[in-house]
């Protein structure tokens, strides 16, 4: 299912209000400049598209808003289209990408956890970091030591309440069956810790409206990044410039802050005592997504909560 993006012109006058920063975007008509495409068929399926896959039960990198598909990594989408000088198609590929790039249904996918990728094909640098994060009230929080009276609420059957009571024990961990509960429990003081997925947890605080910081990180990092056909070298070699301009042009910044109320640096917090080097496999965890329901104002949603 292809759903093409019709709100690429907005986005790119907003991302050229942030790159010029104080440079003179003072008009709320402006336009952006059409670019001239850099790249054509048979580097891309289809003359003139960018053709985007994204796994649609992944909030809030993707998911169903009213009648479209939104999310951080829709949003990352329609800028790297934007300086390609290609329109933008959104196609929801679930969770088989690799397939989707074989059978030349998109150009690329995103939302590819590095740290997961078993699929055969090319694999960019990381344009979002991830990882289970400890969040606390205060950045000042101490990081969370074993042995200690510590407590965290996290997602029953996740894999950051795995990550809990594998370094902390049982009874560290106060479950809850969404992260909305979770915060609140850290926002009434009665847990000193929520235990989520960096990104998902920023969304769902963000959401509440309760700020909140990321102290130390309970399993290594990662991140997500862009997947291309092996064999497609050219559109590989423009991804990795691609991404490394959205980066450096604090785009990406931009669009996390949309999102998550912060943009997102996890390369200086400590991690833990006792972080493992790597995470459990699906076979040890029930529920890989950490957070597949983020209740926000009392109804569950995915990405479709899109808070500015």
């Amino acid at each position: 299912m292809g759903i093409r993006t019709r709100a690429i012109v907005a986005l790119g006058a907003a991302l050229a209000c942030l790159a010029l920063v104080l440079g003179g975007c003072s008009s709320s008509n402006y336009q952006p400049e059409l670019k001239e495409p850099v790249v054509a068929a048979p580097t891309i399926g289809q003359d003139g598209t960018l053709r985007v896959g994204v796994d649609t039960t992944n909030p809030p990198l993707a998911g169903m808003g009213t009648d479209k598909i939104i999310g951080i990594d829709v949003d990352i989408a329609a800028a790297m289209a934007d300086q390609l000088g290609l329109k933008l198609s959104i196609v929801d590929v679930g969770s088989d990408p690799e397939t989707a790039l074989a059978e030349g249904k998109v150009d690329i996918v995103m939302g590819i956890d590095q740290s997961e990728a078993g699929g055969d094909f090319w694999l960019s640098e990381a344009y979002l970091p991830t990882g289970v994060a400890a969040f606390a009230s205060s950045p000042d929080a101490a990081v969370p030591v074993a042995g200690t009276d510590v407590k965290f609420a996290a997602q029953i059957s996740s894999k950051s309440a795995w990550a809990v009571t594998n370094e902390f024990g049982e009874a560290a961990l106060t479950s809850t069956t969404n992260l909305t509960d979770a915060f609140e429990d850290l926002a009434t003081g009665t847990d000193g810790y929520v235990a989520a997925d960096a990104i998902i947890g920023y969304y769902a605080a963000h959401g509440q409206d309760i700020d909140v910081s990321i102290v130390a990180m309970l399993l290594a990092p990662s991140g997500y990044c862009v997947g291309v056909a092996k064999d497609n070298t050219e559109l590989q070699a423009l991804v990795t410039e691609t991404v490394g301009s959205l980066t450096n042009g604090r785009v990406i910044d931009y669009i996390e802050r949309k999102w998550l109320g912060t943009a997102l640096d996890l390369s200086s917090v400590p991690q833990t005592a006792g972080t493992p080097l790597s995470t459990p496999s699906s076979d040890d965890d029930d529920d890989d997504d950490d957070g597949s329901t983020v209740t926000v104002g009392g109804n569950a949603v995915g990405a479709s909560g899109s808070r500015n």
